[in-house]
């Protein structure tokens, strides 16, 4: 029994740190917002993905006199992954380019936030849910997430 519950624990928890219900991935980064997005936007354009912009959330929080805590968000694309799936259909081009979110939470942790790109997508009539570049984007956001994760 306590096996079965451990097990079962275990599982919600990986499930809730990985997406919930409405397709969001959230995870805890390792360092604070600015330094996150930093090392996301140089490892993506080291791997030849084009950072398109740095919304600062924050600091647009703090122009009308409110405070939002530390929040980015780091909007980023490839023509040739996003291309393909705005063939498919081009309203796609709504949810691309791909956007991963930066906050510090209520509790002062820093986390990583970004719709997984199958449940994105598949609102959509035209895309496949086997199509491949929705395994190169689900990919590459974890893998870059990851690498600034804890």
């Amino acid at each position: 029994m306590r096996i079965v519950f451990g097990w079962i624990l275990m599982m919600a928890m990986a499930g809730a740190a990985m997406a919930g219900d409405n397709g969001i991935i959230r995870k805890q980064a390792a360092g604070g917002v600015a330094e996150t997005v930093d090392a996301l936007a140089s490892a993506m354009e080291g791997a030849g993905i084009t950072v398109f912009a740095r919304v600062d959330h924050g600091a647009g929080a703090q122009s009308i006199g409110e405070d939002i805590g530390a929040s980015q968000l780091l909007i980023f694309g490839n023509p040739k992954v996003g291309t393909p799936a705005m063939k498919d259909d081009p309203v796609a081009g709504l949810f691309l380019p791909l956007k991963v979110l930066v906050f510090e939470d209520g509790t002062g942790k820093t986390m990583i936030a970004y719709e997984d790109p199958k449940a994105m997508l598949e609102k959509l009539g035209g895309v496949s849910e086997d199509a491949a570049y929705l395994n190169v984007m689900t990919g590459a956001l974890a893998k870059f997430t990851d690498g600034v994760a804890q």
